[in-house]
């Protein structure tokens, strides 16, 4: 089963970020991602938006792409999700990040850590946060980055997943031995020819750790613009957006379904507006799904 998803940038145009996602909602998507860049001085808080965006729907799922570790350590993180969760009735996942951005991480306040200890940092957190998330009763940790000792609040009605945003070959090899998914990032920070060199990677690492690669979840986020007429579809190499008719589209999702192994979808336009929305929705995700049903009927 493949699924379908799109990205919202959390500015300050609240009610466009509602009518963007009432029509991800009428269209039958299944995911939105909300981008999680604490100290962007132009993006409002995700997590607030996110709860605004929860209450206002009924079937879609969010998740932060991605949450900073360093700056939502894993105490307040596990009970932030955990209430997103009971207030949507389990419709919250987790992107998780180790934080890519050290300037913008130490300038709003969060720790300085080298790329090595962010890394840590973050292997140490995500099965502290399943423990928040899954224990009844007093949680203690006494780690090199987290400690604590604190009885969690009320449980998640679902198991909530950790899809991890990650870059380099290392936080690869650790999505693939703790992680349930891996949001790949767009293009721009990680160019297409990358992508199946990445997935071996994760395959390897879940392989190693005695888990079945398939249960990592691929997430493929793509930026781009659904078109009238034929475009520059090529995503063979570089980070440039991909412009093309919905077919175009349809064609580059199946190539990466059958070719890769990505399951979900998740189209960042460069111009939010309901078109764009609407458009992949009702003509992207369909000519997906019957190629896709041609090549494995």
């Amino acid at each position: 089963m493949v699924e379908f998803g799109v990205q919202v940038t959390p500015t300050p145009e609240i009610g466009l970020h509602r009518d963007l996602v009432a029509a991800a909602e009428e269209g039958g998507l299944d995911l939105v991602a909300v981008q999680d860049h604490p100290y962007a001085p132009s993006q409002i808080d995700a997590m607030t938006l996110i709860g605004d965006l929860l209450a206002r729907t009924e079937r879609l799922r969010f998740f932060p792409d991605v949450a900073p570790l360093p700056l939502r350590p894993p105490g307040m993180l596990a009970q932030a999700a955990a209430a997103l969760d009971v207030l949507s009735g389990g419709r919250f996942e987790l992107g998780l990040g180790a934080g890519g951005f050290p300037r913008g991480i130490t300038g709003i306040g969060g720790p300085a850590r080298t790329p090595a200890e962010a890394l840590e940092a973050l292997e140490e957190g995500i099965p502290l946060l399943r423990r928040l998330w899954t224990e009844p009763d007093r949680v203690v940790a006494n780690g090199k980055y987290y400690s604590l000792d604190l009885r969690p609040g009320p449980r998640p009605p679902h198991d909530i997943r950790i899809w991890v945003g990650s870059v380099g070959p290392k936080s690869m090899r650790l999505t693939g031995r703790l992680a349930d998914g891996w949001a790949a990032p767009i293009p721009r920070y990680l160019p297409y020819e990358q992508w199946a060199g990445a997935n071996a990677i994760i395959d390897e690492a879940a392989k190693a750790a005695g888990r079945d690669p398939a249960a990592v979840l691929r997430i493929a986020q793509v930026v781009g613009t659904i078109t009238d007429a034929p475009g520059d579809t090529d995503t063979t190499h570089g980070d440039a957006p991909v412009r093309g008719t919905p077919d175009q589209w349809a064609a580059f999702f199946a190539r990466l379904a059958t070719e890769q192994p990505f399951r979900t979808f998740v189209f960042w336009p460069e111009r939010h507006d309901l078109t764009q929305i609407t458009r992949f929705a009702t003509d992207v995700v369909p000519a997906t799904k019957a190629l896709l049903d041609g090549l494995t009927g």
